[in-house]
């Protein structure tokens, strides 16, 4: 069913609801209005006949027969009875001689005992009244047939029904036309959304100036295909990059082993040239292991095993870890009052990639700083953890601070040092999957800090 029908409908159930409740109370209100001023009539009736048949001494039946039938009151059919104690009708009279009014013994004993005092007889309305005065017990039943207040209420029941069904119809019309105005923002959005396609991520959903829940939903759209947008850039570009710095080493292997392969050469130009395909091959290895792990650190965490871990404990490695990587490499590690509770020291995350992704940050510190040294300092706060490494390097400016965790980017100045221009977009990546933050801040000619805020696991937990 389309989403206009089902507006549709509902509207008009639920205007359908509110119609028969309005059209009910009226229609109960007019009936109880009846019937109250057909009660009143009645009962005000058998009163006046009450009144008289307690005056015995002016009491005459003819007259009293009389009155009755000059009593001007806008009803039908009228019936007056009066009963004694024995339930023996003592006076009678009506519109018709040939009509009476038929009670039982039981319905007036009722009246007796004030169970009743309004009930119908066939298409009559009847009041009873009982009254005891100077012992004399008398029932009173008063009955008139209200035709034109029943014409009435028919008439009413007929308007209220027709309205009901107009009702309905102007309903179910007008939300036929009110939900086709609705979903006009939604057609037009899904027409825009079939103009964009990967080769046109560029395209962007017109969005309106009212602040409204279907502009809402275009910004929302917006902001997707932004993201949409720089992930399909940054994989193009990683591909292409990736491409690149493959094809260098497997090219320049190719190249070398078709050279060696042209005329027979003696044992050391063999030995030479396979001393730099092997370094070729080492960087080929290096390059895919990097590659490897920006792709395991670009995964979802519930592929990547998650516990908790001392951050210390992490950091504590790193002077050994660089110094394999570079013996001239050095670190200095500067832990300034750690907390007694060492669950502030817990983060959650995997101790492999963590490390990984520090460890490049120090061996950066130490490559690009003339003494090679990084100073890692370690602060816990109430609610994180922050690591600084800091270096005396170069620094690095402004322009390249926007573009230094994009894949496979290289400053102009650190392209004559060997690296692949990974590492901190891995670094980034691995970060973020620890629900951290990185920030990098640099002086030229004076050194860069690179800060990593990570969550305790204590607060990541509470959540």
């Amino acid at each position: 069913m389309h989403v206009r029908i089902k507006i549709t409908l509902l509207f008009t159930l639920i205007m359908s609801l509110l119609l028969a409740l309005f059209c009910g109370f009226i229609y109960y209100f007019f009936y109880n209005s009846r019937l109250r001023n057909t009660n009143a009539h009645l009962s005000n009736y058998a009163m006046s006949t009450v009144n008289m048949l307690n005056e015995p001494e002016i009491f005459d039946q003819g007259l009293i027969n009389k009155i009755d039938s000059i009593t001007i009151i806008p009803l039908k059919h009228k019936a007056v009875q009066a009963y004694n104690n024995l339930n023996k009708k003592i006076y009678a009279y009506n519109d018709e001689q040939s009509d009476t009014l038929h009670v039982t013994g039981e319905i007036l004993d009722k009246v007796r005992s004030n169970e009743i005092s309004f009930f119908t007889v066939g298409n009559r309305d009847v009041v009873a009244l009982y009254r005891n005065k100077n012992n004399k017990r008398r029932v009173i039943l008063a009955a008139a047939f209200d035709e034109e207040g029943k014409r009435n209420l028919n008439l009413l029941k007929i308007i209220l029904l027709i309205s009901f069904l107009c009702g309905n119809l102007i309903a179910f019309t007008s939300g036929y036309i009110f939900s086709k105005k609705l979903l006009i923002p939604i057609r037009k959005i899904a027409d825009d959304v079939k103009d964009i396609s990967a080769q046109n991520l560029a395209h962007r959903i017109k969005s309106g100036n009212a602040n409204d829940e279907w502009n809402y939903l275009t910004e929302t759209l917006n902001e997707l295909l932004d993201r949409l947008q720089q992930s399909f850039e940054m994989q193009r570009r990683f591909i292409s990059s990736a491409s690149h710095e493959l094809s260098t080493p497997l090219t320049s292997i190719s190249s070398q082993l078709e050279v060696a392969l042209q005329r027979t050469r003696d044992a050391n130009e063999y030995q030479g040239v396979m001393h730099s395909v092997y370094q070729d091959v080492r960087q080929l290895s290096r390059l895919t292991q990097t590659l490897l792990e920006f792709a395991t650190a670009s995964g979802i965490k519930g592929g990547i095993e998650i516990n908790s871990i001392r951050v210390d404990e992490i950091l504590m490695q790193l002077p050994g870890e660089v110094t394999k990587m570079n013996k001239e490499y050095s670190v200095k590690l500067q832990f300034d009052q750690l907390p007694e509770n060492e669950e502030r020291l817990l983060v959650f995350g995997n101790a492999e990639l963590l490390l990984t992704a520090i460890k490049n940050v120090v061996s950066n510190a130490c490559k690009y700083s003339p003494d090679h040294l990084a100073t890692i300092k370690l602060v816990v706060e109430p609610k994180e953890i922050i690591i600084s490494v800091e270096d005396s390097g170069k620094g690095i400016s402004e322009t390249d601070l926007k573009n230094i965790f994009q894949p496979f980017y290289r400053t102009e100045d650190s392209k004559s040092i060997t690296g692949f221009g990974v590492g901190l977009p891995l670094v980034y990546r691995i970060i973020k999957l620890h629900k951290g933050q990185i920030k990098v801040s640099s002086v030229v000619g004076k050194g860069t800090t690179v800060l990593i805020q990570l969550p305790i696991a204590e607060n990541v937990r509470a959540k």
